[in-house]
């Protein structure tokens, strides 16, 4: 069932549009407001999928109306209904989100072509977003502890922005999990979120491969190659270890940073990127900049918001949910029986030193779920889970 509503203050063309979009399909609810104050009052309180609504209204005109719910249902599509002098204002709502717009008196075929196509787009909307957030359980932050909610309340706020973030923590503690959050949940969610490892690239390759290469540029470049800032555009790029990186690239994304341009390896040419860059590393960046082995003009551009993430010795009490969320997933990766922890194995495992600190607990919790019984013991803990 397609709910749709009809906001409109000429009660005749109200009474023909619901009449028109009840008879042409019985799959479609329609319910009515007389004007924009009573309508975007029925759109706080009920979810539609599909408002039809006029321009000109008393109390609160049809703009106002599309704006107010782009603030609280931004999913809903809206069709403007538009009078003769209304046009420019109609073509005016389509850049502030409204799918479509038709004219008074509303021409019978275009109405309900337009009407079957903004359903259409509705749905697609909502399967998106069903497969974004299937997508983002692969990136969920488990925990409850006071340090993962402060992070957790950080990203909240930064991610609506294109502030740029500068992550540190020590390995295995989940930086690249910031990151995606920070990603998935920023305006940018649509685009592309390429990830480099600067630790993993040589540092005479760093360069090719972040800001690409024309043909010629050296021996192996036998034709242009765009980088990652390029395919990263409209989106985030993510520089993990980016204390590991040359000084020469950095010149270069000090640059990226300034004035939103980066040059191929090998020409002189601007190409201009909008890119959200988020940056994490395991390193000391301010005693890198006293070694003289990393730029302080980066890192003041990169660190405009710093988020610590925590050691797991320092969020001891997430232990157990992690605990549960890594069996659940491997006993489903794995195609075995859902395996359970003994109270004194979780205790156990929550006073050792965990120097590997997340990605070691996790293989700890793969190694137990293989080889220990089908409640995993005190026991089995002392036998397997030994460094």
């Amino acid at each position: 069932m397609s709910k749709i509503l009809v906001i409109e203050d000429e009660a005749a063309i109200r009474r023909v549009l619901v009449k028109i979009l009840s008879e042409e399909n019985d799959v479609y609810s329609v319910e009515e407001a007389e004007d924009g104050l009573k309508g975007i009052e029925i759109i706080k309180n009920n979810d539609y999928d599909l408002v039809l609504c006029d321009i000109k209204m008393p109390k609160m005109d049809g703009v106002e109306v599309l704006e107010a719910a782009r603030k609280i249902k931004p999913e809903i599509p809206f069709i403007m209904i538009s009078g003769h002098g209304d046009l420019d204002t109609a073509v005016n709502t389509m850049r502030l989100g409204a799918f479509d717009y038709i004219s008074k008196p509303p021409d019978l075929n275009r109405l309900l072509t337009t009407v079957r196509n903004a359903l259409d787009r509705k749905v697609l909307v909502v399967e998106n977003k069903n497969l974004k957030k299937k997508v983002s359980k692969n990136y969920e932050m488990i925990g409850e502890s006071s340090e993962i909610g402060t992070i957790k309340d950080m990203i909240e706020k930064v991610a609506p922005t294109d502030a740029r973030v500068l992550i540190t923590g020590s390995n295995g503690t989940g930086k690249e999990l910031v990151a995606h959050w920070l990603h998935e949940k920023s305006a940018r969610s649509s685009g592309a979120f390429i990830e480099v490892n600067c630790a993993a690239i040589p540092s005479e390759l760093i360069e090719s491969e972040l800001f690409g290469h024309v043909k010629g540029a050296f021996t192996s470049a036998v034709k242009d190659r765009a980088g990652k800032f390029e395919a990263a555009n409209k989106g985030t790029i993510f520089l993990d270890e980016i204390g590991d990186m040359s000084l020469s690239a950095q010149a270069k994304v000090l640059r990226a940073l300034q004035e939103s341009k980066i040059s191929r390896v090998g020409t002189d040419k601007d190409i201009k990127v909008d890119v959200r860059v988020i940056a994490a590393t395991n390193k000391d960046l301010k005693k890198e900049i006293e070694e003289g082995n990393f730029r302080e003009d980066l890192y003041h551009r990169l660190a405009v918001i710093l988020i610590q993430v925590p050691s797991l010795n320092d969020r001891r009490d997430d232990i157990p949910l992690l605990i549960e969320h890594f069996s659940k997933k491997i006993t489903a990766e794995q195609g075995m029986a859902r395996k359970t922890f003994s109270d004194t194995a979780i205790k156990l495992l929550k006073a050792y030193d965990w120097t590997g600190n997340i990605r070691e607990l996790r293989n700890v919790v793969e190694r137990l779920i293989i080889l220990g019984g089908q409640e995993v013991s005190e026991d089995d803990v002392k036998l397997f889970a030994s460094k």
